[in-house]
């Protein structure tokens, strides 16, 4: 089994607003990332340990202007927390192993999806697309990600 840690090296790797996100609870601007408007089939995975996240038949189009995800592809890869910031209760998604902050889990997702909107920031994921998975490791989760068209 494969496994997921936080290195000094992948943190040495991150872009300033990759760690700011990842290692110091950031929020990239809305409409700004780097997948926002990414409709390719694959997996987005943690920048940092690199744990399977999302996958693309999961991404919907939200409107918040961040990546929305209806459900991790790996909820054990996914930890939920109390976020009271910013004069808010809401509630964190952070990677497992990473520990990277991902976003945040809302109650206003698609109903016919199970009614959850995972609203990720870009700078934590890495996208694997699905002609790379099984090179990358990621081949056991190819029956997650759907052929579109």
């Amino acid at each position: 089994m494969k496994t997921y840690t936080k290195s000094k090296e992948a943190l040495a790797a991150l872009n300033p607003e990759q760690f700011r996100v990842t290692q110091q609870s950031g929020t990239e601007r809305p409409w700004t990332g780097e997948y926002n408007d990414n409709k390719a089939e694959g997996i987005y995975v943690d920048i940092v340990s690199g744990e399977p996240l999302f996958a693309s038949s999961d991404k919907f189009e939200s409107g918040c202007g961040w990546p929305s995800f209806t459900k991790p592809i790996e909820p054990a890869h996914v930890n939920e927390l109390r976020d009271m910031t910013h004069g808010m209760v809401r509630t964190e998604v952070r990677s497992t192993n990473g520990d990277s902050h991902l976003g945040h889990v809302f109650e206003d997702g698609p109903q016919d999806k199970g009614g959850l909107r995972y609203c990720i920031n870009s700078a934590s994921l890495r996208f694997v697309p699905r002609d790379e998975m099984e090179a990358e490791g990621y081949g056991e989760y190819l029956g997650q990600v759907e052929k579109l068209g």
